[in-house]
């Protein structure tokens, strides 16, 4: 039975979780500090979207996901609240115009690379948002929403850094697989045969099957030597 309060991603660990809820605290709230210097509250717009949460939980929780590299975050908000602005202006009815913004801004993102999921309430907010945020228009987009998440992506950069976190993150060297060892291609036919999208680059998922290969193997060498002559293998 699984303990009520373990982590929910592979890999996680509580000291690197409770540190990732500090920089989430501390650069969420420098990045309001920053953008309040902006002259957006004079033009009835907010300091900063509440879309920027959720970026936060990805870039400070999952750093390693490809949704929450910087060009997800600064490409798939600011290209997404376009998409809602876009949306807005061109669809009258409100219901409509909404579901537009929100699979049109999927739609955007997966072509432009950029997939990050508070996109889709960026361009949302872009529709749904306060008569400060409708006048706007195209403006909105990056400011605040591309100035936000310009600000906090760098923030990120910062407090990863002093951290000693991979972000923007590279991903790890695969080692050599033992014989007869996997290949990208299967990999890629095991995924086909899973019909499932997971939340991991394929580089990285690559490195981690031929580090776990590795491990494998060199237990099962050190099994075999263990053994003594004549034992039978159970």
């Amino acid at each position: 039975m699984t303990p009520l309060f373990s982590l929910l991603l592979a890999g996680a660990h509580w000291p690197a979780r409770l540190l990732a809820c500090l920089g989430a605290a501390l650069c969420l709230a420098l990045t309001f500090v920053v953008c309040a210097r902006l002259p957006l509250s004079h033009a009835d717009l907010p300091i900063i979207v509440a879309p920027l949460g959720a970026s936060a939980v990805l870039v400070f929780a999952v750093p390693a996901s490809p949704l929450a590299q910087p060009w997800s975050v600064i490409g798939g908000n600011t290209v997404s609240a376009l998409i809602g602005v876009a949306a807005y202006q061109l669809i009258p009815p409100v219901a409509l115009a909404a579901g537009v913004a929100v699979g049109g801004a999927i739609l955007a993102m997966s072509l432009l690379r950029c997939l990050h999921p508070p996109g889709g309430a960026a361009a949302l907010t872009a529709v749904i948002g306060s008569t400060g945020i409708h006048a706007a228009g195209w403006t909105f987009a990056f400011a605040p929403v591309g100035i936000n998440s310009v600000a906090l992506v760098t923030l990120g950069i910062l407090y990863h850094r002093m951290t000693r976190h991979s972000y923007p993150h590279r991903a790890a060297t695969p080692v050599a697989a033992p014989a007869p060892g996997l290949h990208a291609a299967d990999i890629d036919a095991a995924l086909a045969d899973l019909h499932e999208t997971f939340d991991i680059a394929p580089e990285d998922l690559d490195a981690l099957l031929t580090r776990a290969e590795a491990h494998a193997a060199a237990r099962r060498a050190g099994s075999t030597k263990m053994r003594q002559p004549g034992t039978p293998v159970r």
